[in-house]
């Protein structure tokens, strides 16, 4: 009976030892989302550009409505590449620090174009 007993001992030592090096202290943090919104104007007459692109980090998209506004979900945390393009306007390149669960809104200018 004493031999089973130091086992028992033994194993829940081992166990005590295992769950306390499972801390998560050591884990880095998990990476989070949030969503992106905003809306695109011009930059001489402040009227919403509709129809107008904005692409985050290359891969997520989206499309200004009538009143130039866009929202784009699932954005990973971070710092965000972004870009916007409209006919007839110059692109627009900038970046932005995105919070994991903290929406981000963005109120952007586009220049237009130069008459050729």
């Amino acid at each position: 009976m004493k031999r089973y007993a130091g086992a028992v001992y033994l194993a829940i030592a081992l166990l005590a030892i295992g769950i306390a090096g499972c801390n998560n202290d050591s884990l880095p943090p998990a990476s989070g989302y949030a969503s992106v919104s905003g809306i695109i104007v011009d930059s001489a007459t402040n009227a919403p550009v509709a129809g107008a692109q904005i692409t985050i980090d290359t891969i997520l998209t989206a499309t200004t409505d009538s009143a130039g506004k866009f929202s784009i979900d699932k954005v990973p945390s971070g710092i965000a590449d972004y870009a916007v393009t409209a006919k007839g306007y110059q692109t627009l390149a900038s970046s932005a620090n995105v919070e994991p669960g903290k929406p981000l809104a963005l109120n952007l200018t586009l220049v237009q174009q130069p008459p050729h």
